[in-house]
């Protein structure tokens, strides 16, 4: 897709077809393309197909569930301990960052921002819940990375050399040479700058640093692994399609190779999106609401994302108490990785908002966003607890920004809508490539007719009858084998929760995107 509006045609993994330039329209969750003309024929080979918007469904009488997530009972999971995360403005949690779960390692991996815009840090976990520091060669008997010289509150270098987190991402690159298995991202804190990229073999030692053009805080990267493509997610002033100015909105620049698209002309990123008239103040505090950080990650046939959607207030009425502001995490969908729908303006993880709690306030994503494990999603997160102590002037040193800390939070596998009732649901035509079963995750009673592509009964499946992420459904005459690059139909009979389906080979791999990592 080439950002400058020139006429290439790209047909994506799943039949949608994108025509000219990106930056022709911004993203508009209420009039995405592909939503409003699906493909004649929906490819559903790559991933479990989840219902997070009408793009599947030709028809149905079953009503969509938006699920919240459970947020585990012994969170914070990591939080600030060691001098270096505790000096100044206490903090230890991934802005961004990242948590990936290492499969071929079979270890989780953990980068995060340790003392308040102070140092970046390297963390280990078996489990994912409990994290070991490891001591490093950088700065002897910590787990410090990146490390620099003449540390200031205040200082904002703007130099290549000078590696203070802001907003940073670390991802893993599976498909990359061993020595540049990692690629890093950050923004030093400050106003319009550069940000810096590099890679690693290990996570830890970063080389080929250099600059990206120039990105205001909180910009982040993210991989789109259906277009193999790396996006800079970047923080702006923009407008949207009705010219109204926004204080805080999104640029959208995507490339091919990692480091040598770091850098743009003008007419090479887009406006991507903002806050849009469906996303309401909150009540309580009436502030016009703000698109904060957009972090995304490939998942089974979707790219999820997170809108962090910002409340408020604003700085100069949260400062004098040192207490955080308000922003909370919304999932976003994305079938083209551009285009994404936000189906339900209910959050998926709130902050508390009550004094005392780890979590008052300024809930942020982190890089990678969820890992799958066994049979859920685990969606890590973070929280800040203010300091009503801590009522300095600067921005850098004032409570507002205390007590940064990491949590969890689960969520079924696949569970972020389901399809709910007793009745039926009708698919649109539909195609597959080398698979063997047909796989649904679902909760209650759920069959399945197949119909050919004018919704002429071809065989009736089993019923599945209980709970499960991941059932077979087999068919009285055929087999699924005989039906692939053929065009068919399904016919969904459910008498209860459908959450997603999906063409498998033999070993039951439906062949998408595992996010931040896949734990078996």
């Amino acid at each position: 897709m080439n950002l400058q509006g020139e006429s290439i045609v790209e047909k994506l993994y799943n039949n949608i077809v994108l025509e000219g330039g990106f930056n022709a329209k911004p993203s508009d969750p209420s009039n995405v393309p592909y939503l409003r003309q699906p493909p004649e024929v929906i490819d559903v080979s790559v991933g479990r197909q989840l219902f997070v918007d009408h793009f599947l469904i030709e028809k149905s009488d079953l009503c969509a569930e938006y699920h919240s997530v459970e947020k585990y009972e012994e969170n914070p999971i990591f939080s600030a301990e060691m001098p270096w995360e505790t000096e100044g403005v206490a903090c230890a949690c991934p802005k961004s960052g990242g948590i990936f779960y290492d499969e071929e390692e079979k270890l989780f991996k953990m980068w995060y921002e340790g003392g308040w815009l102070r140092h970046m840090c390297y963390a280990t976990s078996k489990d994912g819940i409990h994290w070991e520091r490891p001591s490093l060669d950088f700065v002897s008997g910590t787990n410090i990375i990146l490390p620099y010289e003449g540390y200031t509150p205040e200082k904002f270098d703007g130099d290549e050399s000078y590696l203070r987190p802001d907003s940073t991402t670390v991802w893993i690159d599976y498909h990359a040479p061993k020595n540049e298995k990692y690629k890093l991202f950050l923004r030093n804190p400050g106003s319009l700058l550069y940000g810096i990229v590099g890679v690693s073999g290990d996570g830890i030692h970063f080389e080929k640093i250099q600059k990206t053009s120039p990105v205001r805080d909180r910009s982040t990267i993210f991989y789109n692994p259906f277009r193999k493509k790396w996006v800079y997610s970047i923080r702006s002033r923009d407008v949207d399609l009705m010219g109204k100015e926004y204080m805080r909105a999104r640029r959208y620049r995507e490339c091919d190779d990692y480091l040598a698209g770091a850098t743009w002309q003008d007419g090479e990123d887009a406006v991507w999106m903002t806050c849009d008239a469906l996303d309401l103040p909150d009540v309580e505090i009436g502030m016009e609401p703000q698109l904060y950080n957009v972090d995304a990650v490939g998942y089974e046939s979707i790219m999820l994302g997170m809108f962090q959607i910002m409340y408020g207030p604003d700085t100069s009425e949260t400062m004098p108490y040192g207490i955080p502001k308000i922003t909370e995490l919304m999932p976003m969908y994305s079938r083209d990785g551009y285009h994404f729908s936000r189906p339900s303006r209910k959050s998926l993880i709130m902050p508390t908002r009550k004094k005392g709690s780890w979590e008052r306030g300024y809930v942020q994503s982190v890089g990678g966003i969820t890992v799958i494990h066994g049979d859920e999603l685990w969606i890590y997160y973070i929280g800040f607890s203010g300091n009503e102590q801590m009522l300095d002037p600067s921005w850098v040193k004032n409570g507002m920004y205390y007590g940064g800390a990491l949590g969890l939070a689960k969520l079924r596998r696949d569970g972020f809508v389901s399809m709910n009732g007793r009745g039926s649901l009708l698919t649109r035509k539909l195609q597959f490539f080398e698979k063997e079963k047909l796989l649904v995750n679902a909760e209650g009673k759920v069959s399945v007719e197949l119909l050919d592509e004018n919704e002429i009964l071809l065989d009736r499946s089993t019923e599945f009858s209980g709970d499960s992420t991941c059932a077979e459904l087999r068919f009285e005459k055929t087999k699924i084998s005989e039906w692939n690059g053929k065009t068919i139909r399904l016919r969904f009979l459910v008498n209860g929760k459908l959450y997603a389906f999906g063409f498998a080979d033999d070993n039951g791999d439906c062949g998408g995107a595992h996010a931040a990592g896949i734990v078996k």
